[in-house]
Order: structure tokens, then sequence, then C-alpha cells
């Protein structure tokens, strides 16, 4: 062993007494270097025993240390630690390529073949190196140079040549701007290099070239883990993502208060018991049905996270147990009880009635889903009536003999989804006139509503409760316990960030919420006086969510007043860019101080 490390010792002064003689010192082999530069003598650096994890942390710590600027720190640290930051000849390639020396680039490119994991990795490296070249000739100027290059090195190569066809229709761009906006590249310089360096490593184990900015890509994993076990986490904000107080020094914890589980409003505008509440899907309205046949519109403000009445929609027959909004937030479909024959579509702009669906006095059109133009929608209902339809009410299609008691439509835009009295739903295409058969229950199912990815499947089913199915492995995920749920219409949801919450009403007169990793609930909200009948979480400002009650009341509920000011923070579900919420991938956060993406 001692034999070992003296071996191992030596080799590394050896490559440092050979790269301090060189002409130019290698670009990532800092380490190498470091005793004549910082002036510590041999007897004085006395390699300490470390073991391979250490050894590991210690060239982490190195390479955050040159992303940095802080050269000579690092090369101190790989001088005392005996470690060595990246093995000589992957120090040679990255310096080559960063300054741009191509043929040596590629001269270091093959000293390295035989440490590649896959040898055929060498042709794609080549390629990535070489149409740096062509386009840096390019944008100088040298069009003939960049010409011989496509022609004697880029084209023998015969790998992907979709790429290279790409590449020759650029010699014709005079424009160097016009050249980078249709090579998707960013120019000559260091930036653009250390993106290509970046491809590179990819390719070479870490043994031979550290993965690049490996450390904040762990030290956010360990974040993202944190924030998973984390029952209340609701937030964007970096001071939250990086632990309490914005410190990595601390493990990351979110304060219950700062969860929404205070009532900010009760609004008693209805006359009767409230069925139904949805947030527009760009967060800045909110829609109330009632038994009393009315729909009130209300304004978010989201500062406060306050609502104000904004306008009464009313001329319904008979009460309202389902509203639909359009995905541009302008339009609204407004279903009745199973007596009415028809259902509205309304102008929530102005307060207008747009249309009206009304085929048959048999019909019972209890329950809707818009495609994703706002312009087409489909409806249903428990008397077997299944119909797509436009703007102007008329019935484009129809599919016969299916009893729809919840409809919604997956974002391939094609794929209708239905439950039926059969405790089954079901995929519907009414372009190719198929369908099939997605989830199978064994009680009745309520309602169901979909993530933002279409992947996933909330339903409260009667007597069973609430219960998340992935719908592309069609597999019962998470039965969430709590709640009471009998033969009553409970409509839950999804929210919070990336959706990792689940709400839903009960008729034990509270709102339950889930995370979606939990059987049990993490807050239990009460309030209401009677049954909770749907829970809607606000799309956009994720600290905003009301409930609606047989005791015809609507709440709307936050954080605790001292963290309403930072709450409202527009989330990235108003733009539509939220995960599935069951296998969140979180947003790149360059939160270091070197200000590196991960």
């Amino acid at each position: 062993m001692q034999q070992q490390q003296q071996h191992h010792h030596a080799a590394t002064t050896a490559a440092s007494n050979g790269q301090q003689n060189g002409s130019t010192q290698a670009e990532g082999a800092e380490g190498d270097g470091a005793q004549a530069q910082n002036g510590v003598s041999e007897e004085e650096c006395v390699s300490p025993k470390l073991n391979t994890v250490q050894q590991d942390m210690v060239r982490l710590i190195g390479q955050h240390l040159v992303e940095l600027g802080l050269r000579k720190s690092a090369d101190l640290l790989m001088s005392e630690s005996g470690c060595r930051l990246d093995h000589p000849a992957a120090a040679r390639f990255r310096h080559c390529v960063m300054e741009g020396e191509w043929a040596k680039a590629d001269a270091a490119l093959n000293e390295l073949r035989t440490m590649l994991d896959d040898t055929n990795s060498l042709k794609e490296m080549r390629f990535l190196l070489l149409e740096q070249k062509y386009l840096e000739l390019l944008e100088g100027g040298q069009a003939m140079e960049a010409l011989t290059c496509l022609r004697s090195q880029v084209t023998p190569l015969q790998h992907n040549m979709e790429r290279v066809h790409q590449l020759s229709s650029l010699m014709f761009m005079s424009n160097p701007e016009d050249l980078r906006t249709a090579a998707r590249w960013s120019g000559k310089g260091k930036e653009s290099r250390k993106q290509l360096m970046d491809r590179l490593q990819h390719f070479l184990p870490p043994s031979i070239m550290l993965p690049p900015h490996r450390l904040e890509t762990l030290i956010l994993q360990a974040v993202e883990q944190q924030k998973t076990q984390c029952a209340y986490h609701n937030s964007y904000t970096d001071s939250q993502v990086l632990g309490s107080g914005g410190s990595l020094l601390t493990d990351h914890s979110c304060p219950r208060n700062a969860f929404p589980g205070t009532t900010i409003q009760v609004l008693s505008d209805h006359c009767d018991e409230v069925w139904i509440a949805r947030f527009s899907p760009d967060g800045f309205k909110l829609a109330t049905g009632s038994k009393d046949s009315t729909v009130i519109i209300w304004e978010v403000d989201p500062e406060t996270l306050t609502v104000t009445r904004r306008f009464t929609l009313d001329g319904h027959s008979y009460g309202v147990v389902y509203l639909a909004w359009s995905p541009d937030s302008t339009k609204l479909i407004v279903c009745l009880q199973e007596e009415a024959a028809e259902l509205m579509v309304w102008d929530t702009e102005r307060g207008e009635q747009i249309c009206k669906v009304s085929n048959s006095p048999d019909d019972s059109l209890t329950c809707a889903a818009w495609h994703k133009d706002s312009r087409r929608f489909v409806c249903g209902g428990m008397r077997g009536q299944f119909y797509q339809c436009d703007l102007n009410g008329q019935i484009l299609d129809s599919w016969e003999g299916v009893r729809v008691q919840c409809l919604a439509i997956q974002n391939d835009g094609k794929t209708v989804l239905a439950s039926d009295t059969h405790h089954r739903i079901r995929g519907y295409h009414f372009d190719e006139v198929q369908d099939h058969n997605i989830i199978q229950e064994d009680h009745s199912i309520m309602s169901f509503t979909l993530d933002l990815t279409g992947n996933y499947a909330l339903l409260n089913v009667a007597n069973q409760g609430v219960h998340l199915w992935d719908l592309r492995n069609r597999t019962l995920v998470r039965k969430f316990r709590g709640l009471t749920q009998g033969h009553y219409t409970i409509h839950s949801c999804f929210g919070g960030e990336y959706q990792n919450f689940i709400a839903s009403g009960s008729e034990d007169n509270k709102v339950y919420i889930w995370h979606h990793k939990r059987e049990l609930p993490v807050v239990t909200l009460s309030g209401h006086t009677r049954t909770v009948n749907c829970v809607t979480w606000n799309p956009v400002y994720p600290s905003m969510i009301a409930s609606v009650s047989d005791d015809a009341t609507v709440r709307i509920w936050g954080p605790a007043p001292q963290y309403r000011g930072n709450s409202s923070t527009r989330t990235q579900n108003g733009t539509s860019s939220a995960s599935n919420g069951r296998e969140s991938e979180s947003p790149t956060h360059a939160f270091l101080s070197n200000g590196a993406a991960v």
C-alpha cells in the first residue's frame, strides 16, 4: 500500500514537472503544477492518505474552485492532497479545445481513445470538434478554409450526415448573426468552446475528466431530495429552494404557516349550496356554480390572494353541477343538473352567452371538456349522450350509448377520456371511431381530473376516497386516506409546485390536502359546516386554494398573513412548464456563485 502511494505521488510530481517545463500549462490540470507556483517545497507537501470517496470530494472541490476562477487555490489543493483534477491527456485536450487549437485537440483525442468507455463515441467527439472548427472559420470570413474543412475532414467521417447537409448550407451566409442563428450556435469565443467542452466531457469517464459542474449537480440533488421530504414545500423562490434563510448550511424546511391553510375570505354571495368551483388556466379568474342556478365570476388579486365579484351568469334553468374553462381562459362551459337537456357556453370577458347546446329533450349534458384550440369541446351525460361540438352550438360528431359521468381530453388533442357507469375510464377517438379501456375500478367513479401533462388521473371513487392513477402504465399509484367519500359527487384537484399536492373536499365538512407521495393528509382544513363539494387550486399562484360547500359559502385559503407577501409568486405552471407532479424534474437553478447552470 505504501509503495502504491509513493508511486502515485511520484507520478503526480512527474506530471507536474512536465507541465511546468512545457511552453503552456494545460487549462483544467491546474493542480499538477502547484508546488512551484505556490512556493511549497516537496518536504512540506506530504500527501495525506485519502480513500476513494475523499479523493473524489477533493477533485469536486478543485473543479468548482477552477470554475470560480480560483486557480491558485485549486492548484494548492491538488498539490497538498496528492490528487489529480484531470488526467494529463484530458487536461491537454481541454486546453487545446479552449484555445481553438484544433489539430492539437485531435491529437490529444487520439491519446484518450483507449480510455473511452465506448470507442464508438470517438467519431462523435471528432465530429463535434470539426463542427466547431468549421463554424469558427465561416464566422471569421475564411470561406475557402471552411470549405476545405467540410470536404476533407467533416464529410469523410460519414457521421450525422443530416447535420453535415445543414452545415454545408451555411456556406452562403455572409452575415455572422444569420450564421449563428441558423447554426444554433453562440459564435466563436470562450462561451461556445465551453459549451463544446461540456458536450465532449459526457463521453469521457469521470476518472479521466470530471463531468461539468458536478458539485453543483450533487448539491441540487440533495436540495431536491430535501424538498421532496418537506411536507409543505410550495414555492419557486430561491430562498426556499436553498433551505431555510437561503443558505446551504441548513436543511431545507418550509414553515407550516407558509402553506395555504388559513382562511382569507368567506364568500356568501350564493343563496344555496355551492357545488362546483374552477380557477381559470391563467389564474386570474375563479368561477363558482351553485344549486341556485347561477355562476359567479370572481377576479383574483394575486397580491392579496383575494377575489372580488366581477359579474353573475344567470338564466340557467337548473342548478350548476360542472364548469369547464377554455384553455385560453376566455370562455366557460356551464353544465346543469341531470334534468336539464342543455348546456351553455359563456364569454367570461363580457359576461355574454356564446351558444347553447341542445339536441333533444331527453339529453343530459352534465359534464364537458375543451379541446386545446378553445373552439371545440366534448360533452355528455348519464342518459347516454356523448357529443363533440363547436362554438356555434353545432354537434359535429356523437358517440351513441355511452353513459358519461366525467370527461377530460388528453394532451395529444385526440383522446377523449370518459368515466362511465361501468366503473371505468375509457379513451375515445372521434376521428378514428375507436375506443379502449384504460382504468377499471370496483366502485363508481364520481369524478376525475388530469394533471397538466395528462399522464396522471385523480379519481374520486364512491365509498373509496381519492385514487391516483398512472395512465401510461394503467396502474394505481396511491390511495389517499382520511376523507369521507360516500355517493355524493366530490371534485378533487392537483395543485402546488409541480402539482405535488392533492386536495379534495369531504362529506365530513373538511378539506384534505396530501403530498402526492404520502397516503395520509399533510393538512386538514376546517371551517365549512356542511359537505365540501369541490376544491380548486390556483394553477398559477400556488398559495391560493378555493373550496365550496353545501353551506352555501366559498372559502379562499392561503398562507398566514406574514407569508403572503412572497407567497403569490407566479409558478411555472402558468407557462405550462410544470412537470407531471409525480416525477418532478427541478427547474435549472444557477444558484452557486459562479453562476453556472447545473
